[in-house]
């Protein structure tokens, strides 16, 4: 069964950090290109972050660059999602998402991906 496992979510305070997991299982992430999406409380899912194929381009949303860094672990078929400088506006569940891609066109931030997670629950808060 082909499928995408997230790990790592949980409570932090502001100014916490926190690091998402999201291993495939079935399948190698080795030719995918991989991405973070969240869904806040009462609001829709957004893209936060995603690596490409080679792990060569990254891309963030305005909200969170300079404090999230996306990477990935070819050995441990893993990518990984630094969390730094948490605000209680980054709650929200965590999805991972990942597609087979070519192999040096850049990630999108948008529902193309074939696979999803579950999500994972992050909650920002004192």
């Amino acid at each position: 069964q082909l499928q995408l496992v997230e790990s790592g979510g949980g409570l932090v305070q502001p100014g916490g950090s926190l690091r998402l997991a999201c291993t495939g299982s079935g399948f190698t992430l080795d030719n995918d290109a991989v991405g973070w999406f969240r869904q806040p409380p009462g609001k829709e899912r957004e893209g936060v972050s995603c690596i490409s194929v080679t792990g060569g381009t990254t891309i963030y949303a305005d909200s969170v660059k300079g404090r999230f860094t996306i990477f990935k672990d070819n050995d441990k078929n893993t990518v990984y999602l630094q969390m730094n400088s948490l605000k209680p506006e980054d709650t929200g569940v965590y999805y991972c998402a990942a597609s087979e891609w070519k192999l040096f066109s850049p990630c999108v931030l948008s529902n193309e991906y074939d696979y999803w997670g579950q999500g994972t629950q992050v909650t920002v808060s004192s």
